[in-house]
């Protein structure tokens, strides 16, 4: 993502064709810097397969190799988007919250939570993990499986409120439409990560918390085209494009402070971008050709 802000290179918008309430195809073109390769991710996003256990994202992401244009690697996407997202939201919340955040909220007990608990857990030496879903029986077989995973405390909570109120870094992960995160709900000093809407429609997270937040996105450029949050809150009247402090590239970079206070609530909006799909196909292919 340093690389991505810094970078002069072309990196277009993502492409999103709706094919029915709730399912997607998208694609999304890009290019790493000088020699890494170019690509693309190709997927599907289907709200209900009736298939438990299965990704909701299924495609490909391809790697071409820039000296002679030939494929390099045909990865699989939905493993690849897990790894690499949480991993994103893994940088950020090391960049962005306090070095003494340590109850972790997660909100959804999907593929995205438990890949997500697992990488915010390298970060950070955290002291409990709490999960909320709208199935207690989920939020609870999630609880327990975390904890076996982690070593870390884990429980389950069915009022959304509570986990905020109890949480330092908050992750949100659902494939939620409307808000499943208020603003009054999260304390000064909180870390978020807003990660389950990748399109405008969907959101997971109240106007309040948007307007109330130091603001960091992956790409400016994609959640000024798609951040559904962000765009509902402007739409609003009640912020402008300004609000955006900072690509996280930036923070990594030392350009731009990611927290300014110990009060600051930090907020980073994954809309997740093509060069995390295509360095981790590089690297996937870098370790099969060792093998």
């Amino acid at each position: 993502m340093r690389n991505f802000t810094a970078g002069g290179t072309e990196q277009p918008l993502r492409t999103i064709i709706p094919l029915a309430p709730g399912d997607l195809f998208a694609l999304m073109p890009g290019m790493l810097e000088a020699p890494h390769g170019f690509g693309a991710k190709v997927i599907t996003a289907y709200a209900d397969r009736n298939d438990p256990g299965r990704s909701a994202h299924r495609g490909v992401v391809v790697l071409f190799d820039r000296a002679d244009g030939t494929v390099a690697c045909i990865a699989d996407a939905g493993e690849v988007t897990h790894i690499r997202t949480a991993a994103a939201s893994a940088v950020a919340t090391d960049a962005l919250a306090r070095p003494d955040a340590s109850r972790l909220a997660v909100y959804g007990c999907g593929a995205q939570a438990w890949t997500h608990v697992r990488a915010i857990a390298k970060v950070r030496a955290l002291s409990e993990i709490i999960v909320w879903a709208r199935s207690q029986d989920a939020a609870e077989a999630f609880a327990v499986r975390a904890e076996a995973a982690t070593g870390v405390p884990a429980r389950a909570v069915m009022d959304g409120r509570l986990a905020a109120q109890d949480a330092d870094i908050i992750c949100t992960v659902t494939g939620s439409a409307t808000p499943v995160l208020l603003g009054e709900w999260v304390r000064p000093g909180s870390h978020v990560n807003i990660v389950g809407s990748s399109h405008a429609g969907p959101v997971e997270i109240d106007d309040a918390l948007v307007v109330g937040s130091r603001f960091i996105a992956d790409s400016r450029r994609s959640v000024l085209a798609a951040g559904a949050e962000f765009l509902n809150a402007k739409a609003a009247g009640l912020i402008d494009d300004d609000h955006i402090v900072a690509e996280i590239g930036e923070v990594l970079l030392g350009q731009i402070d990611g927290r300014t206070s110990n009060e600051d609530i930090t907020l980073y909006k994954s809309l997740g971008h093509v060069v995390q799909d295509l360095a981790a196909a590089g690297y996937v292919h870098s370790k099969a050709l060792q093998r």
